[in-house]
């Protein structure tokens, strides 16, 4: 066995001049077409919109990333369309997994009475989730999303490998605490620019506040093919959804056991949103969690620390 390794190592270090050209030509295409691949690389700016319908509702969502294996779903915020996701948790994640973007029922491109329930937008998810033919997903709910990737998880545990609860909680119950009413009055006004956001999302120190303005240039990088603005009918009934939720009618609070998911929870250390000892008790009353707290941040923890928390995110789901 030694002398016949031998034997392979001398005959592969010999080449003739041609075969020389030809694996020098080989590695010049090899090259040319990685630098091609790149170029087309689809990213969160250029995922074109894809449309979906079925019982009555038409879903508007983007797909990018590798296809195959447990696609990664989004459920976004209140007041959010897939424009208001940050480029740099999407293409950081759609790098390694399949990421899908999507907006529920009535929001952005989607047609349809946007739910005043989130058992009601957990519905239309699981909808859309059929729609596109898809037997199980991991979920990453962030704020309002989680609520909903909550309700889904538990209302249809067969759908869901693994959960992600980012700047969350699981609605009323013993310790729950509710936004602030100067938090509301600010998420409230008609237009949320800069300001609103740098309040609401990150901290007051300039670092976070630093970090705040690079997320807002990003997530408006896409320009004029941005989504329009959520419609006052669906604040309207986002509003109610998380009144009832809040005040414990139909929330999580009372089922968290029943969740038998790897969950990774996370949030920043002082999140005003969604206050952060919410996510303390999620992370003790579900019997397979993982908690991680990001220091001198806020509600939009993982838009301050994009690599940080995709890293996490995807040791967690692998």
């Amino acid at each position: 066995m030694k002398h016949a390794c031998m034997a392979v190592i001398a005959a592969t270090v010999v080449l003739s001049a041609s075969t020389a050209m030809a694996q020098t030509a080989r590695h010049a295409v090899q090259s040319h077409q990685e630098e091609e691949d790149m170029t087309d690389v689809v990213t969160h700016h250029t995922a074109a919109t894809q449309l979906v319908e079925g019982d009555g509702f038409r879903y508007a969502y983007r797909a990018l990333g590798p296809a195959g294996g447990v696609p990664l779903v989004f459920c976004q915020r209140f007041r959010g369309t897939m424009d208001d996701w940050d480029p740099a948790v999407v293409d950081a994640l759609a790098a390694e997994r399949r990421v899908i973007l999507f907006d529920n029922a009535g929001i952005g491109l989607s047609t349809g009475e946007t739910p005043d329930s989130i058992k009601g937008m957990a519905d239309r998810v699981t909808d859309f989730l059929l729609l596109l033919s898809c037997t199980q997903v991991d979920l990453l709910g962030f704020s309002l999303g989680g609520y909903v990737a909550l309700t889904v998880t538990l209302d249809y545990p067969d759908l869901v490998r693994r959960l992600v609860l980012a700047g969350t909680g699981p609605g009323g119950g013993e310790g729950i605490v509710p936004a602030g009413p100067e938090i509301r009055q600010v998420s409230g006004r008609p237009v949320l620019g800069l300001e609103e956001y740098l309040s609401l999302f990150f901290s007051p120190s300039e670092t976070s506040q630093a970090a705040g303005r690079r997320y807002w240039e990003r997530v408006n990088a896409r320009g004029p093919e941005r989504e329009p603005p959520v419609s006052e009918a669906t604040i309207t009934a986002q509003v109610a959804a998380l009144v009832a939720w809040s005040q414990g009618q139909g929330s999580a609070f009372p089922r968290l056991g029943e969740i038998t998911q790897p969950v990774l929870v996370a949030n920043g250390h002082n999140d005003l949103m969604v206050p952060t000892i919410n996510s303390y008790i999620m992370a003790q009353k579900i019997t397979n969690a993982t908690l991680i707290i990001y220091l001198d941040a806020g509600h939009g923890f993982l838009f301050q620390y994009p690599g940080t928390f995709t890293r996490h995110v995807l040791e967690f789901l692998t």
